[in-house]
């Protein structure tokens, strides 16, 4: 058996151990999750990250494990982006607070598999076609650079997404919840409530911004095991984030400044790698990587902290976001 092999037993293994743990012990049907209980779930979540981190050092050495804890605060960093957006869409939906656990899991759970095959042909297409890096690096560049120019948020409104108007286009839809069901029959036609739609929502959403994440993560390692668990992983712990942050996330205003420098770092490293290898090793690269990385997010989340907006009273920030 291989290293490889070896590797996605064990993180097989982890994930399926987990998630039994989170829904059987940590978590309970239609029941409100309070901030203790996220906390609790959220260093479940990042300490089981961590762990097969010192896995991976051990199993297959220093430089891929930086490159997966790396990828991995990419991609956690990105996904309280998300939780913006998450939390505009269960708002607009009315959905109350006992269904939003198993709603967001679920949602959560299908933008998993979405993620995986996204992530499959993404990986396909590089394999085959090398210059599609260069395409994903000028896409990184752009995308940061208009992320950190933003300077108002544009209003997010679920209702006037394409994804919404094309549910309920191919999909009968009712306006209420079915009291928790997703799939109702009235007069004897079957029918899929807002909960239902909320998730397919959810799906959609964050597809869209992994096409952010997902190029981002291959600019920082090419290795599939090190973009499958990454993202996995960041995905898994975003529900327990959610229910931590919901409250605060709306104080970290220039978290976008910050992800947006990293985008544009990791653009340019991959325009620039055939240069870079020449002058670098690799466990140089993937340091320095993982320094932008931390330095970046942190900095403008304590910066979010202690300085508000031009013209953002500090109490009373809007809920208005980047629209994906």
């Amino acid at each position: 058996m291989t290293t490889d092999q070896i590797t996605y037993i064990v993180f097989g293994a982890l994930l399926t151990m987990a998630l039994v743990f989170d829904l059987g012990l940590l978590s309970k049907k239609n029941k409100t999750i309070t901030i203790r209980q996220a906390l609790n779930q959220t260093f479940f979540w990042v300490g089981l990250a961590i762990g097969f981190f010192v896995f991976v050092w051990i199993e297959k050495g220093q430089v891929l494990a930086f490159e997966y804890i790396s990828a991995y605060l990419m991609e956690w960093s990105l996904s309280i982006d998300n939780i913006f957006v998450f939390i505009l869409i269960f708002s607009s939906f009315s959905v109350k607070s006992n269904y939003i656990p198993r709603v967001l899991l679920i949602g959560i759970l299908m933008a998993i598999v979405f993620r995986v095959i996204f992530i499959t042909v993404g990986v396909a297409l590089v394999d085959q076609f090398h210059w599609i890096l260069y395409l994903f690096g000028v896409f990184l560049v752009y995308t940061g650079y208009k992320m950190f120019v933003s300077n108002e948020s544009e209003e997010f409104d679920p209702h006037d997404t394409k994804v919404y108007k094309w549910i309920i286009k191919v999909l009968p839809v009712v306006k209420h919840d079915g009291e928790g069901q997703f799939v109702i029959t009235e007069k004897g036609k079957r029918f899929y409530t807002s909960l239902a739609v909320v998730v397919l929502m959810l799906a959609a959403i964050d597809l869209v911004f992994a096409l952010d994440s997902i190029p981002a993560v291959m600019g920082i390692s090419r290795n599939k095991m090190v973009i499958y668990t990454s993202n996995i992983f960041a995905v898994l712990g975003l529900r327990s984030l959610f229910f931590l942050l919901r409250g605060a996330v709306s104080k970290f205003d220039y978290l976008q400044q910050g992800i947006a420098v990293v985008l544009v770092f990791i653009g340019i490293k991959m325009l620039a790698e055939k240069w870079l290898e020449q002058w670098l090793d690799k466990q140089t690269m993937v340091m320095i990587s993982l320094g932008v990385i931390l330095v970046c997010i942190a900095s403008s989340i304590f910066y979010s902290i202690f300085i508000n907006k031009p013209g953002v009273p500090g109490d009373m920030k809007d809920d208005s976001v980047r629209k994906p």
